[in-house]
């Protein structure tokens, strides 16, 4: 993240000065991949710890082992017996078939042509694919797009570390979040990401 995106939440808000010290440097590093393999891969990591989900995924890419990711043409020739046996359950299985035929059919374009939409435009785009919603399209936005300013305001972590963060007896419901988040912009996708790391210096302070 950029310099200002500091300097903006430092001078802002007191308490992300407090955490931009105590965690250091925001470290989001944008993965250069299709939106059709980051949907995917979120549909992998849904309710699953990330060891869990990178072992199902790597079985998923061992099915082309001359690719680096199977491609939605490819699922042609994959029976959903082989994905399945991968780990994915049938829910997940129908949300990959989904993204895969939307992909083909251009519903999902490609990186580039993605880039050039608006967060809420590319938001109300994927969302309609089966399996993803709101959140999964907010950390595609930050993750791949490396987009400045989303807040996903539903992320249980973002609100448990605004919780912990500024000394509060419960988390702000996501509208109360998105209303408090107003002084961040336009670098809340950095105010996001020392919010997480607020549960993180906070569990380390309990060991």
């Amino acid at each position: 993240m950029t310099p200002a995106a500091y300097a903006h939440l430092a001078q802002v808000d007191p308490v992300m000065r407090r955490l931009i010290k105590a965690a250091g440097p925001c470290t989001i590093e944008p993965r250069k991949i299709s939106p059709y393999q980051a949907l995917v891969r979120a549909v992998a990591h849904q309710q699953l710890n990330g060891t869990a989900a990178e072992t199902i995924l790597g079985r998923f890419t061992a099915l082309v082992p001359r690719k680096k990711f199977p491609q939605p043409e490819d699922l042609r020739e994959i029976s959903d017996e082989a994905i399945r046996a991968c780990g994915f359950s049938r829910a997940k299985l129908a949300a990959i078939r989904d993204i895969a035929a939307r992909t083909e059919a251009g519903h999902v374009p490609p990186l580039r042509s993605l880039a050039k939409l608006t967060d809420e435009a590319i938001i109300e785009r994927l969302v309609e694919c089966r399996g993803v919603g709101r959140w999964t399209v907010e950390m595609f936005l930050m993750f791949t797009l490396a987009r400045p300013d989303v807040l996903p305001a539903d992320d249980f972590g973002v609100r448990n570390g605004y919780r912990l963060a500024y000394g509060l007896p419960e988390m702000p419901k996501p509208k109360e979040l998105l209303a408090l988040g107003e002084r961040w912009k336009p670098h809340r996708t950095t105010a996001s990401w020392y919010l997480w790391r607020a549960v993180d210096l906070d569990r380390a302070k309990s060991k």
